[in-house]
């Protein structure tokens, strides 16, 4: 019950914080649900039909008991604005596809009026539905359509199709105009806001008035008070369609509580105040901040209501880009990242948050429509929080391929440029590394890995191996790119030299154990590093030579990489003799940049213990790390090679 404490809190937090917020980016209040609208009929202060229009992908917050807010199947009535079925008196006689419930709409609607708390619009719409023509006014102004007296279910005409068909959701190509969702607008002079459903003197109006219809008292076990308890939990969790709950306990049959309690309150005990602001507060959280992967969706934040960072955003985002057209980061250590980092983390969090503020990570997944799961639970302090965090952005952090867009100098055309700079990966292209297109036939590959990473994020555990396997194995497989995936292998390659250098630096293997600078080690001794840096080498020189007789294709180095994986040794032998005709064509064309290569090569072999050179045994990625480091360097000394040729 500890989260739903917490959001409780929450809710009592962020309240205060939400105010100055526009309406739509407040916290819901209490006895309200969303819902998306469809039409809105629009009457006079007494009561009279005035126009309707159909509305286009509109969520207003609506009044709703406690049995409406969490409706399934059975027919419950919210207080003012709610579908044809329950508002329109004459559904029956159109001959409506569901069960008529006008007399459960109206009876409610009467009791609100009747009571103290009763407003003139609402008045004004008790009036307009009992005159029980909602259907036959929206027909004569042509919202609403039927057939020989019979609302349509499909639109088979050569016509236009209409709008409402068009919004309202369809199963097996049919739908019901019956569910098409109806709001009101109340236009009464004097009175600003006519559109019921943002009026918060309405909204305070139905807060007063349900609070009367409590159900009955008992222990909450999250206030630990006598309270009037909640028989029934809301639904529209994550979105206004969703169905799923968290709690459900009120099925008297089957096996959901028997065997183990007599009532479904000694399972979850839990008042009606604190469900209500529990779950607004979650729908509140998950709307601003939170990150989805289909339906699972995760959330973090502080009980306070402060900001804190998202763990799912992307590190890039840290950096200053306005500095980066300025200053080439591909090179410096990480340097700039590690100091954007920590401003980035002293300005949103520590800075703002006390030490020993409470931070929730929450994560929610749904197996069927109508049940819902935590599948991720931690509550921790602010200081240990931004501490895993930076513990992540730190250990992960590698040279990554990003795309910039600079204002060319006479600042008529935008300019992209390519740039490798350091910071971890982010999680959602963690996923195209380690799984590539599989991902696009399956979602539980992807909701599994997010489940794997979350901890290491926001828990600093050691990152599963299997996951880095994954990752050197797709980063070896050039071949399994497109010719036009280039920029998409090369990412990939910059996320798997981060996830092994993570996993070195976090295993529990002392084996393994090893923390990599983020630039090229010259004084490596490393067999797979070593070998790592000649592939690097052997592309560059083929690649050159291919760019200087305009030849587009992959490099032999590029065809062989993941057999260069496996057998380094023979695979090496075949590279040297591959690299030949290339050499010759250099020779005549680019004799600098040929003797600075050869060079690079001698001085790598050299540095090999000659037992461990002639083993075939398959590489560690650790050799990635290295033909990486080495790329890079060799990639960013073109102008160097250039003077060369020039001095020759």
């Amino acid at each position: 019950m500890s989260w739903l404490a917490r959001l409780y809190e929450t809710y009592e937090q962020a309240q205060q914080l939400s105010a100055d917020l526009p309406q739509e980016q407040q916290l819901m209040p209490v006895s309200h649900t969303p819902q998306n609208a469809h039409i809105n009929i629009v009457i006079d202060e007494n009561g009279n039909f005035v126009r309707a229009e159909v509305l286009e992908k509109t969520q207003i917050v609506l009044p709703a008991t406690e049995q409406s807010a969490g409706r399934a199947s059975g027919p419950a009535a919210h207080a003012l604005a709610d579908k044809i079925q329950y508002v329109a008196g004459d559904y029956e006689q159109f001959g409506g596809l569901k069960k008529a419930a006008f007399e459960l709409y109206f009876e409610q609607l009467g009791r609100w009026c009747n009571s103290e708390f009763c407003l003139p619009a609402v008045k004004a719409v008790y009036a307009y539905v009992s005159k029980r023509t909602v259907v036959a006014d929206l027909v004569k102004c042509g919202v609403l359509h039927v057939e020989n007296g019979v609302l349509l279910t499909r639109w088979q005409s050569s016509d236009d199709t209409p709008l409402l068909f068009k919004v309202l959701p369809k199963e097996a190509g049919s739908l019901d105009q019956g569910s098409a969702l109806v709001c009101w607008t109340v236009e009464i002079p004097g009175v600003a806001q006519s559109k019921t459903w943002l009026d918060p003197a309405i909204q305070q109006s139905w807060i007063n008035f349900d609070s009367l219809n409590g159900g009955d008292p008992g222990l909450c076990l999250v206030k630990g008070e006598q309270t009037v308890l909640a028989s029934n939990h809301p639904a529209k969790i994550r979105h206004s369609g969703d169905k799923a709950k968290l709690i459900s306990a009120n099925d008297s049959s089957g096996f959901t509580f028997r065997g183990k309690f007599t009532a479904s309150s000694q399972a979850a005990a839990v008042s009606f105040d604190v469900t209500q602001k529990a779950h607004n507060a979650l729908r509140w959280l998950l709307a601003r901040q939170s990150f989805r992967n289909g339906d699972q969706t995760y959330v973090s934040w502080a009980v306070s209501g402060k900001i804190i960072p998202n763990p799912f955003l992307d590190p890039w985002d840290l950096l200053n880009a306005e500095t980066l057209p300025e200053k080439d980061h591909s090179l410096d250590l990480g340097q700039s990242y590690a100091l954007n980092l920590k401003s980035h983390l002293k300005g949103t969090g520590k800075g703002e948050l006390e030490r020993n503020e409470s931070i929730c990570i929450l994560g929610l997944d749904s197996a069927t429509p109508g049940r819902m799961g935590i599948i991720y639970y931690r509550e921790t302090i602010a200081e240990e929080f931004l501490s895993s965090l930076e513990k992540w952005y730190r250990d992960f952090a590698w040279p990554q391929r990003h795309k910039i867009t600079l204002n060319s100098e006479n600042k008529s055309k935008a300019v992209e440029k390519t740039i490798w700079s350091a910071c971890a990966p982010a999680p959602y292209k963690i996923w195209d590394a380690v799984y590539g297109d599989v991902l696009k036939s399956t979602d539980s590959l992807k909701k599994n890995l997010t489940e794997r990473l979350l901890p290491c994020i926001v828990e600093g555990r050691p990152l599963p191996v299997d996951i880095v396997n994954y990752a050197i194995k797709r980063a070896t497989n050039r071949l399994a790119y497109k010719s036009d995936e280039t920029w998409r292998w090369e990412q990939n390659l910059g996320i798997a030299c981060a996830l092994y250098k993570g996993f070195c630096k976090r295993t529990p293997h002392i084996k393994y154990q090893k923390d990599y600078a983020m630039a090229l080690d010259e004084s490596s001794t490393s067999r797979d590093y070593l070998y790592g840096r000649l592939l690097a080498v052997a592309e560059n020189i083929e690649s050159y030579a291919l760019y200087k007789a305009g030849e587009k294709r992959n490099t032999t180095a590029d065809r062989l990489m993941q057999r260069f994986a496996d057998r380094p040794f023979s695979t090496w032998r075949n590279l040297e003799l591959a690299l030949k005709p290339y050499m010759h064509r250099l020779q005549n064309v680019s004799p600098g940049f040929l003797k600075l290569r050869q060079d690079l090569l001698d001085s790598i072999q050299s540095a090999f213990d000659t037992t461990e050179f002639k083993s075939d045994k398959a590489l560690s990625g650790e050799f990635l790390l290295g033909f990486h480091c080495q790329r890079l360097v060799l990639n960013s000394k073109k102008d160097a090679a250039d003077t060369a040729d020039a001095a020759e």
